[in-house]
């Protein structure tokens, strides 16, 4: 396609958004290179986020507009499908790419990307999940607030044993064990979250291991999975919930802190899949009951999407105000491609294109009801 008729192509998508090229407002996108049009009309999303972390256009405020760009869902506008997308619909319909051999890729390739990188974006716990705002004033409460709300919900007393799965850097089981006096057993993927982990859990009854879920087996009175279920595949999410099954207690609890899409889906971003979550895949509500049909009874279903984007803001404010402290790590490609995945996905969030949900499980149903702000009567 010719420079001239991409450019009008891309001008015509963008004007109903609101959005101009080499506009003056803040979400307005700014060219660097002419090729930008051509690149984006035959690569779509994921020669967007390559473009830009090449340099090719800028923009002051991502987020917002990438939150023009998913309200006027600019997805389903589109007339045809890219080659890109197209290989990403067959990997995942065709492939089971999250299968158990390849449960580990995800940890190599994001979560081992530094843990430098990671205490410098994120609260004093390291923990790498949406946070609960209500009634916080910082990210470091608002995490806080989020471990304490799960233990709650599923009633955390002392000497219960359980199990987190995908622990990350360690921050429930620390939380957990000693607020609450139980035994947690914590397993992650990724070497570099499972060592840092082990310290940070020292001293307590935290044991953490570097396995995949499906090499579980051992029985808990509780389980919890905060931020994991989007890495299981929709090929693997019975499989999922059957070993949660078969590890928790006849009157235990799950519970399963998760992004989820408003629709079903079988594959993924092609950027996103690329550069930030390989093999990764959103779950709607509707995967996630009836993976759990005939193994769990839903007994809450609370959803806390809104505070994600709040989340999201505050690691990228922290990220780019101590770049200086790591920039000898990493390139400015890095910071780029970093900064928009923390911006899109903040708009992902603020257009409510993505939620943010947190559901209680049982074996065999319990006489304890939660409402709204996860509150437990009875």
């Amino acid at each position: 396609m010719e420079k001239q008729k991409a450019k009008q192509l891309i001008k015509n998508m963008l004007t109903p958004l609101d959005i101009r090229i080499n506009g003056n407002r803040p979400w307005d996108i700014q060219i660097n290179n002419p090729q930008f049009y051509q690149r984006v009309i035959s690569g779509g999303s994921l020669a967007l986020g390559e473009s830009y972390m090449d340099g090719w256009w800028d923009c002051n405020a991502l987020d917002e507009f990438f939150k023009r760009l998913l309200e006027y869902r600019i997805d389903k506008k589109a007339k045809s499908l890219k080659p890109a997308i197209l290989w990403e619909i067959f990997k995942a319909r065709v492939m089971n790419v999250q299968r158990g051999a390849r449960a580990f890729i995800v940890g190599r390739r994001h979560y081992d990307t530094g843990n430098t990188l990671f205490k410098l974006m994120l609260d004093k716990g390291l923990n790498y999940s949406c946070g609960y705002w209500h009634n916080a004033r910082n990210l470091d409460e608002a995490q806080i607030g989020k471990l304490d709300l799960i233990c709650r919900k599923i009633g955390l007393k002392q000497g219960m044993t359980v199990l987190d799965i995908g622990c990350g850097w360690g921050g429930f089981a620390k939380y957990a064990a000693q607020t609450y006096g139980v035994k947690v057993k914590g397993i992650t993927v990724s070497k570099e979250q499972a060592e840092y982990a082990g310290k940070q859990c020292e001293g307590l009854d935290v044991t953490i291991e570097l396995i995949d879920y499906r090499d579980l087996n051992e029985k808990y009175d509780r389980i919890v999975s905060i931020g994991m279920f989007e890495h299981v595949g929709w090929k693997n999410y019975k499989t999922y919930m059957s070993v949660v099954h078969r590890c928790l207690k006849d009157d235990g609890l799950f519970l399963l802190h998760t992004i989820a899409g408003n629709t079903p889906a079988k594959n993924t971003d092609p950027w996103i899949g690329t550069y930030i979550f390989p093999n990764s895949m959103l779950p709607s509500a509707s995967q996630i009951t009836q993976a759990a049909e005939g193994l769990f009874i839903l007994e809450d279903l609370h959803s806390l999407g809104r505070y994600y984007d709040q989340t999201l803001m505050v690691w990228y404010e922290n990220f780019t105000q101590n770049w200086d402290h790591i920039k000898d790590q990493y390139d400015m490609r890095f910071f780029r491609m970093w900064s928009y995945y923390l911006l899109s996905c903040a708009a992902s969030f603020r257009s409510r294109r993505n939620q943010l949900l947190q559901i209680v499980f049982s074996k065999q149903g319990i006489g304890q009801v939660f409402r709204s702000e996860g509150e437990l009567f009875i």
